[in-house]
């Protein structure tokens, strides 16, 4: 087994530890993040960093709780057609725009088709996940407090992802060209933008008569994990994101904060990028092959890489759902690097006299998931153990790696972690939805997947719908775009200052956190 120990920051030794008072004022709550933000324009968000902050600026028609409940928002009652193909919401009455507006069903129709126009090319989660997901038509006011949104298919989760869409307000967008939306988000939320000071914080402060537990909050970047862990037992911050394994016991013994674990519902995976460009780089052709993916699958430790560089055990993933809503028929792939070795000869890509079966670019940014450059470095070992010449780029997150994520054009191996939910399997599955999608990041187009969205929406009970799930889920387990990872848990810094509940998915949402 490969030895992943030596990998590991040696972060304890120099984290300083320290027991100040408390900096920030009473009304006041900062979060250290480890990764930049790209946006606050709602449409072209792509990250969930970015999407926990955007999320307190403007509302939605309706909101999911962690459990897979849906309550209401800027909305108070939904409204679905027999057909399922019209989504009614009627919205709260003396509703108000940040820019002073009152907030209508056309603001609300607005922020649907904005998010769709072909002109404006966005391709963050609303058009390049929910939509493609959904098949998204077209949104329009009924009157005042009524908006439809108009699907193309039945789809038994269309609530949930309408949930996710951000409500913006027409007037002031209309006024603003795209750059100036980027920076001046008019929202529709519980807190309004003050100031954002790029590469170093995001202030926000809570519009008149929301009913938060903090008036103010304070989104600082920080992107060494080491000196989060500093800030956070030096009362700088109140909570901080992606604790890293070596500090944990650190911030647990310091007296001020502890460590708040949580299975989280992220799948991280490695991708293959099948789209024709990729096939003309060198090891593009290879992985074109099922064969040569699925020998891969074998080259990887993943228990080994939870246990010693996360400090967790894990169970690796079977394919692209979280349990207990996967296939339960399936069992993960072993590490077995003979058995690797032994398929990728079969598959026709023996060892040269180098040693070498081909050569492979690999990307991944950095800062973003738990201890993931050393995550990425044991993966690219281990496919150098199997005869992969393995040239591993790790990139700056936000405005290197993101870019070439978002334009699908990152790889031909690429590390990224894609947002899961416990609620629904096709939720998990709705990342690949479309070959299209701006979510299948791998181009793969197998019709035994692509062309089963058909039969789920028209499957008419839920035992019918969980078969032709389980029968996609074997081939995506089979012959899919995926190198199966691990669901990463998430390991949160909490000041003793703060009464916060983390989610499973990711969601910091502060608007319930109070002070202890």
């Amino acid at each position: 087994m490969p030895k992943l120990l030596n990998v590991l920051a040696a972060g304890v030794a120099s984290l300083a530890l320290t027991t100040g008072a408390f900096a920030q004022a009473d009304d006041t709550i900062v979060v250290g993040l480890s990764a930049d933000i790209v946006t606050l324009d709602p449409a072209p968000i792509s990250s969930r960093d970015n999407s926990n902050i955007a999320r307190h600026i403007f509302g939605t028609l309706y909101s999911m709780g962690g459990d897979g409940v849906a309550n209401p928002d800027l909305a108070n009652n939904l409204e679905i057609s027999d057909d399922g193909l019209a989504y009614v919401y009627t919205l709260n009455e003396g509703l108000t725009c940040h820019d002073g507006e009152p907030l209508t069903a056309e603001d609300a129709a607005y922020s649907f088709n904005r998010a769709a126009d072909p002109e404006n090319a966005f391709t963050g989660n609303t058009p390049g996940f929910i939509f493609s997901s959904i098949d998204f038509q077209s949104a329009e006011a009924l009157d005042d407090l009524r908006v439809q949104i108009n699907i193309g298919a039945p789809n038994p989760i269309a609530f949930g992802l309408i949930a996710e869409v951000f409500i913006h307000c027409m007037d002031s967008y209309e006024a603003m060209t795209l750059d100036e939306a980027t920076s001046n988000p008019i929202g529709s939320g519980a807190y309004r933008l003050v100031e954002w000071s790029r590469g170093s914080e995001v202030v926000l402060e809570a519009v008149e008569g929301a009913d938060v537990g903090f008036q103010n909050i304070i989104w600082r970047i920080i992107p060494e994990a080491s000196t989060r862990s500093a800030e956070l037992m030096a009362g700088n911050v109140d909570i901080i994101t992606n604790v890293a394994p070596d500090q944990m016991d650190v911030i647990n013994n310091s007296g001020v904060a502890e460590v708040n674990p949580i299975q989280g519902t992220r799948r991280m995976y490695v991708g293959f990028n099948l789209s024709d460009a990729m096939a003309e780089q060198p090891g593009g052709d290879a992985i074109q092959d099922p064969a040569v993916r699925r020998a891969l699958q074998y080259a990887v430790n993943v228990p080994a890489i939870c246990s010693q560089l996360l400090n967790f055990e894990c169970e690796r993933m079977t394919g692209i759902v979280n349990p207990p809503n996967a296939n339960q028929d399936l069992e993960p792939y072993p590490y077995d690097p003979a058995e690797a070795e032994r398929l990728l000869d079969e598959a026709g890509w023996p060892r040269g006299d180098d040693g070498v079966r081909f050569s492979i670019a690999f990307q991944a940014g950095q800062g973003r998931y738990l201890n993931d450059a050393n995550v990425v470095q044991a993966i690219a070992q281990m496919l150098g153990d199997v005869g992969l010449d393995v040239d591993l780029q790790i990139m700056e997150w936000s405005s290197v790696y993101i870019p070439i994520i978002r334009e699908r054009n990152a790889g031909p191996l690429y590390f990224i972690g894609s947002g899961g939910a416990l609620w629904s399997p096709l939720y998990d599955m709705t990342d690949l939805a479309a070959v299209d999608a701006g979510t299948n990041y791998t181009h793969w187009d197998d019709p035994r997947w692509f062309d089963r969205w058909e039969d789920i929406a028209a499957a008419e009970t839920e035992e019918e719908t969980r078969e032709i799930i389980d029968e996609m889920l074997q081939v995506f387990y089979d012959d899919g775009p995926w190198l199966h990872l691990y669901f990463q848990p998430d390991f949160y810094g909490v000041s003793n200052r703060v009464n916060w509940t983390p989610r499973p998915d990711e969601k910091v949402y502060l608007f319930d956190a109070t002070l202890n």
